[in-house]
């Protein structure tokens, strides 16, 4: 290990997107070019900013001063549609009313394509004839004229029609939009095979019937290509499972104390302020501190952590948490979107929302991407007359390369991937804010970790008072909680203790002025004390020789420093390292990361806290700038840096690395600005965290070579005469079922992570 010196640097917070100011939900998306065409329309309506269409989830997030009506105005003239609003986080439900709708969807989808089974079987058994061996044929008395020539055209025109339907609004709608869709594809594809078969069947009259039409190719396309939308919307259903997970936590209602008794009232009806009762096997309602009783709290939905929590008055207690076996009485604290499950639930939503770096290529690919399967279509029917083909055959090659080109599985690569490794996240106790979070995540090589209640417990305790001669140690702990007395440092919390274990009375101080990184500074009668650490001292000339010994854990020093300055008394604190932290360290070190301790203590607390834990590389005696330089020397040394802290003094050298990592009992501030928050205090979750932004970047990459690789080989293939139309439409979907599929394999992750650590 090492210990270099750094110099201070101004602070710099990165900046993060602006917060979307309408989502919308959107209808008539078919592909990832849908998704591409709404931003580009919504981008030129005056005062947007910022638009992002998310294909997988259907939703538009659009930030900026535009009127609503006109966004959804231009939406409606690209050929799209908006749902209904959805209920907002803050807003109770005793269902989800979206999942609702999607499980309808996908029962009206299974009920139209057995409809649609069944009118196919007469269209396909002809080709089905022709396939058997002639003897077979035979005996079982069939023939290509088995099916009669009315019933074929019947069936294929209602199947057209019917199930065509959908494709030809869509169509029209993104045709109307000055663009083109999958849906395109998709209807000039099947009505060119409805249409050469049609025209084959009146002017061949009744030589038709001992002809191979085409009928069955545009139905089972159809059929195809609608049973692989219900697949892909029955995958991306449980793609967002985390969030229903979520959802279902908040009871309908909850229990309030009242002067005439206790009153059920609608959560909505909730106030900071009210007492609510929560008993046994009930979740509890919202926020709050527990004033009244003792249970065990199950809270591994909303944090991770798999045992029940024991919790007293005073606890705070998280809103959707499942109360044990006592009853507990509880002041309400936050409400609506101040609530940790709503911020949890739109950290999620945001997250699944968001678009990776990587998908803005896809996009841009997408959008061109229709167009020109439409003009290698035309090449090659084209191509195939010229070459002598038949017009039957040239339609088909024609057809087979619209309906293999589909790019379902290009526009759900990345999407999904996401979608379901952030849902998985939240459900470990890890919230990823956003996609950029998740890709950056992919790339770090360097942790950076404060110690102070990150490494450890953040609970130091007083091991030693070492007064100068004429101070005794209750005279130096009563003036040291009296520097602190409203303090919320940690050390100050175990000095206050001391003193109330001594049974002494903190003096009364006046004028307190806090150092930030150094100590605070107050005045006792007549005499300006200063309560810090070794800077602070060395700043004011003050020496510590008197008190010169060696410690091993964070020392502060009592100093008189008018009317003239001397030192009254160093106190030893000793901070117990958290019990997971030596195992996440070790667990960081297997996936190949270097350490790195940043911390505002001193010297031999730094290097024996680095010592104890493995940790390679530490800074000691740093203020929030020297964080911050210490951060920036290490990306210009060309390393991927991630931060992980929990003060306010961390949240500047969380927004300047690469990526910040805050425990989700830090400040808000910390928090804030964190693209990772860690929803309990086990360290193991920072190479879980990591472990997980690698798996999910690992599905991404294979999802977009498997759909790059799909339409590369698919589409010279179908060109070539080498594929029919109904091969092509089977292949199509089940390209977009691997792709879902491949990305909902992430929802065993954690599980395997556990038993590798």
């Amino acid at each position: 290990m090492t210990q270099q010196s750094i110099h201070p640097a101004q602070s710099s917070q990165s900046s993060r997107h602006s917060e979307p100011s309408l989502a919308l939900d959107i209808e008539g998306m078919t592909c990832a070019a849908c998704a591409t065409r709404i931003e580009t329309v919504v981008k030129r309506v005056p005062g947007v900013t910022a638009a992002n269409v998310n294909f997988a989830t259907e939703t538009a997030y659009i930030s900026g001063e535009a009127a609503a009506d006109d966004i959804k105005a231009a939406i409606a003239r690209a050929g799209y549609g908006i749902k209904a609003p959805r209920p907002s986080a803050s807003t109770p439900s005793t269902g989800n009313v979206a999942k609702d709708r999607n499980v309808i969807a996908i029962d009206r989808d299974l009920a139209v394509l057995a409809v649609g089974i069944l009118l196919a079987i007469p269209l396909v058994l002809p080709m089905a004839i022709s396939w058997l061996p002639q003897d077979l044929v035979t005996s079982l008395g069939l023939s290509m004229t088995s099916v009669p020539l009315w019933l074929q055209i019947a069936a294929a025109t209602i199947l057209q029609i019917g199930l065509g339907a959908s494709f030809y609004r869509s169509a029209f709608r993104a045709l109307r939009g000055g663009s083109a869709n999958m849906d395109t594809l998709v209807a000039l594809g099947t009505t060119a095979a409805y249409g050469l078969s049609l025209y084959l069947a009146i002017t061949l009259g009744a030589h038709a019937a001992h002809e191979h039409l085409y009928f069955e190719s545009a139905a089972v396309i159809l059929i195809l290509v609608r049973l692989g939308k219900s697949l892909e919307r029955r995958a991306k259903r449980q793609a967002l499972s985390a969030l229903d997970a979520l959802k279902a936590l908040r009871p309908a209602q909850a229990r309030l104390r009242r002067p005439g008794g206790d009153i059920m009232v609608d959560i909505a009806d909730l106030k900071i302020g009210d007492i609510a009762i929560v008993r046994p096997g009930d979740r509890v309602p919202a926020d709050g501190k527990v004033i009244e009783g003792q249970s065990a709290i199950d809270q591994s939905l909303l944090t991770g952590e798999s045992l029940p929590v024991d919790i007293a008055p005073g606890d705070p207690v998280i809103g959707g948490a499942l109360n044990g076996n006592g009853v507990l009485t509880i002041e309400i604290a936050a409400i609506g979107a101040d609530s940790m499950l709503d911020r949890i639930q739109q950290m999620i939503a945001d997250a699944q929302g968001a678009k990776a770096p990587i998908q803005k290529l896809v996009d841009r690919v997408s959008a061109r991407f229709v167009p020109v399967v439409l003009a290698i279509a035309v090449i090659t029917l084209v191509g195939w007359l010229l070459a002598g083909a038949s017009v039957e055959s040239a339609i088909l090659d024609a057809v087979a390369v619209l309906v293999i080109a589909c790019p379902c599985a290009l526009g759900l690569a990345t999407p999904t991937a996401i979608m379901v490794g952030t849902g998985t996240g939240a459900k470990a106790g890890i919230l990823i804010r956003d996609a950029i979070a998740l890709e950056t995540a992919q790339h770090i090589d360097t942790i950076a970790f404060d110690k102070t209640g990150t490494l450890t417990e953040g609970k130091p305790r007083v091991t030693a008072i070492l007064p100068v001669p004429g101070v005794t140690e209750d005279e130096a702990i009563r003036l040291a909680a009296a520097l602190q007395l409203d303090s919320s440092h940690p050390l100050a919390g175990a000095t206050r203790d001391l003193a109330t274990a001594k049974q002494l009375t903190a003096d009364i101080a006046t004028a307190v002025a806090a150092l930030p990184g150094r100590g605070v500074a107050a005045t006792i009668g007549d005499r300006r004390l200063l309560l810090g650490n070794a800077r602070l001292m060395q700043e004011k000339g003050i020496s510590l020789e008197a008190v010169a010994s060696p410690t091993t854990g964070t020392r502060s020093y009592l100093a008189v420093a008018t009317p003239q300055p001397r030192l009254l008394a160093a106190i030893d604190f000793t901070d117990q390292e958290r019990p997971s932290a030596k195992p996440a360290l070790s667990a960081l070190h297997a996936l190949k990361l270097a350490t790195l301790l940043l911390t505002g203590d001193h010297r031999q607390a730094a290097e024996r806290t680095a010592q104890a834990l493995g940790i390679d590389d530490w800074r000691a005696d740093l203020l929030p700038a020297d964080k911050i330089a210490a951060i920036h020397a290490q990306r210009q040394d060309g390393k991927r840096i991630a931060m992980v802290g929990d003060g306010i003094n961390d949240a500047p050298a969380l927004a300047a690395a690469d990526l910040g990592i805050a425990l989700a009992n830090g400040t808000d501030a910390a928090v804030a600005t964190a693209g990772i928050v860690l929803m309990h205090n086990d360290l193991m979750l920072v190479p879980a965290a990591l472990d997980l932004a690698r798996a999910t970047g690992a599905k991404i990459r294979q999802n977009l070579i498997w759909a790059f690789l799909f339409n590369a080989l698919g589409i010279p293939l179908a060109a070539f005469g080498l594929l029919n139309p109904m091969i092509a439409g089977l292949a199509m979907a089940l390209s977009s079922v691997f792709v879902v599929g491949n990305a909902l394999s992430l929802r065993r992750w954690y599980s395997s992570f556990q038993r590798k650590g």
